[in-house]
């Protein structure tokens, strides 16, 4: 897929035909493309898990001109969290910087759903940080050649720090366990950190629940998934064990009952104990 571009007057009105659908079938957004995702799990309920200086201690600054933090948001819906995290970790308070702000935060946030990528480029209140496009993750062609396109900006190969909130269920549910541990082993080959907020497998009978009750096909894998179970075990398994990352913290659950785990690729002891403390 390419970057998503503002729809004309009469794809805007698809588009919003389509989300009223949507409003209307929450239980039908196949791929977690929920319309209005925000409202039942608000950005701050999970930000207020994270300490707000968490970048700058993962990344200091160390030269006079350093380039900046690249951050890649993996199904961004329609970038609410991303802004949020955007402001979070940049202390940002009515879009002024905290002098203590070390570096810069540059985001390319994706999604598989063009309405939400459309809706959140066109609300961002920081449009030259946050970088909004449509993706699927899993087409390894359009992967590569979009986020290879972002990186080169800056003359990187990988990113800073990668975000997965609540998306591994449905990349698990529409492509099977092969597929889960694919997608978890293309995130690790990018990022250097990793963020990851797994759902837990009650999660996954809901999800397939609502399509049921809604008449439509149950999810192609979801009875033929070997890996179940507690999903926050299972991914740490799956990222330390075959991808050779390492659990660097815990923060905590959501009021959701979804952990916020952070992962490195590479050990590094200060941070680790300095997060711990």
């Amino acid at each position: 897929m390419a970057a998503a571009t503002r729809p004309t007057p009469r794809g805007a009105e698809e588009a919003s035909a389509g989300e009223e659908r949507r409003v209307l079938e929450p239980g039908a957004a196949p791929f977690g493309n929920f319309p209005h995702y925000s409202r039942f799990h608000p950005p701050e309920l999970r930000l207020r898990l994270l300490p707000p200086e968490l970048l700058q201690r993962l990344f200091p600054n160390e030269s006079p001109n350093p380039r900046p933090i690249l951050g890649l948001d993996v199904g961004c819906n329609s970038g609410e969290l991303s802004v949020a995290l955007y402001k979070h970790f940049l202390s940002l308070r009515d879009g002024e910087a905290h002098a203590d702000a070390a570096r810069e935060l540059r985001l390319l946030c994706c999604d598989i759903d063009p309405v939400l990528v459309a809706r959140a480029e066109k609300e961002s209140p920081f449009p030259g940080a946050l970088t909004f496009i449509t993706l699927d993750f899993m087409n390894q062609r359009t992967r590569k050649v979009l986020l290879s396109s972002f990186l080169s900006q800056f003359g990187c190969s990988v990113f800073d720090i990668g975000f997965c909130m609540s998306i591994t269920m449905w990349i698990h549910l529409n492509h099977g366990d092969q597929g889960l541990w694919e997608f978890l082993a293309h995130l690790s080959s990018l990022c250097h950190y990793l963020l990851v907020e797994p759902q837990p497998w009650k999660c996954y009978r809901a999800a397939a629940r609502r399509l049921r009750k809604l008449g439509h096909h149950d999810f192609d894998h979801f009875r033929s998934l070997a890996i179940r179970g507690d999903m926050a075990n299972q991914i740490v398994e799956i990222l330390t064990q075959d991808h050779g990352m390492e659990l660097v913290c815990c923060f905590g659950n959501t009021s959701w009952d979804r952990s916020l785990l952070l992962f490195k690729a590479k050990q590094t002891q200060e941070i680790i104990s300095s997060l711990n403390h």
